[in-house]
């Protein structure tokens, strides 16, 4: 009878995974989505050469972009350079689940996407759209916190929706775009809202034809639109977390005059954007 007890007790405790079932999450095609790229086409070594490669974009664009915007995010908030430290490590993440179609790497790549895409609403939505029970940018980031929380933790569930759920933030983003603008006659503002939206329309253009279009590609044989769409979308999100934080700096910190302008060559209005702070600043922490 003890004997019997004893194992109804041990059978009774949950089991921890095996070994060899969590090192299937890192193995090679071990992720539901395959993109259109031909597999070890290039390599016998990286699953999708072209989707791998163009990942490096992200190392590219993103230094840049961290000395362009340090000026204003040393008078806003030096949180501000968190974006694109984080897009650094989207950038490696995209590589390693391009690399081995791993499911662990498709759960990095869009996890991290996700807390990008948190940090920047923590950093920019504006105060007067926080609902009406939250009273400061404090309790908004602990509200954003959560809710990513319970985000990523969900993202487990049904892993193959995770992408579509991601690409439903831009709607939103948009839309907090047209109201934000929609009175603004600033000729300068309205060229880079354009053209953070004309580049979003052709990344996530790029995005749906690898995705659903993909028989007609390798009738053409040309299988990168997936990697097309990694340098585009690097080059929207330069343009609109600009363009975000521009209309930010107008609301939070219109003291220091911002102002915008490109690199390498102002005068072309083409290149990366960026925030000049043309009047005295006071180098004060705004939350």
């Amino acid at each position: 009878m003890e004997r019997a007890a004893v194992d109804a007790f041990w059978r009774g405790i949950p089991s921890f995974p095996s070994i060899d079932k969590m090192a299937s999450v890192f193995a090679y095609e071990s992720s539901q989505i395959d993109w259109c790229e031909d597999n070890y086409r290039n390599s016998e070594n990286v699953v999708e050469y072209f989707n791998t490669m163009s990942s490096l974009i992200f190392f590219v664009i993103a230094p840049i972009m961290l000395y362009l915007l340090h000026p204003y995010a040393k008078e806003r908030n030096l949180a501000v350079h968190l974006v694109w430290i984080m897009m650094v490590f989207v950038g490696i993440f995209s590589m390693y689940f391009h690399m081995t179609l791993s499911f662990m790497g498709q759960m990095l790549d869009e996890l991290s996407i996700l807390w990008v895409l948190a940090l920047c609403y923590s950093l920019w939505f504006p105060r007067k759209h926080f609902p009406s029970f939250i009273k400061d940018r404090k309790s908004f980031s602990h509200m954003v916190l959560i809710i990513t929380v319970i985000s990523s933790l969900s993202s487990f569930v049904k892993p193959t929706a995770n992408a579509y759920a991601l690409n439903c933030f831009t709607i939103h983003i948009l839309y907090f775009l047209f109201v934000e603008l929609r009175n603004c006659t600033d000729q300068k503002v309205l060229r880079l809202a354009w053209s953070s939206v004309g580049l979003w329309v052709l990344a996530i253009s790029c995005w749906i034809s690898d995705r659903f279009g993909c028989s007609f590609w390798q009738k053409l044989d040309f299988c990168y639109l997936h990697g097309i769409w990694h340098i585009l979308i690097v080059m929207a999100t330069a343009y609109a977390s600009t363009l975000v934080a521009y209309l930010d700096a107008s609301l939070e910190i219109p003291y220091s005059l911002p102002d915008l302008q490109y690199w390498p060559q102002n005068k072309w209005s083409i290149g990366l954007p960026y925030i000049a702070l043309k009047g005295s600043t006071k180098t004060r922490k705004i939350c």
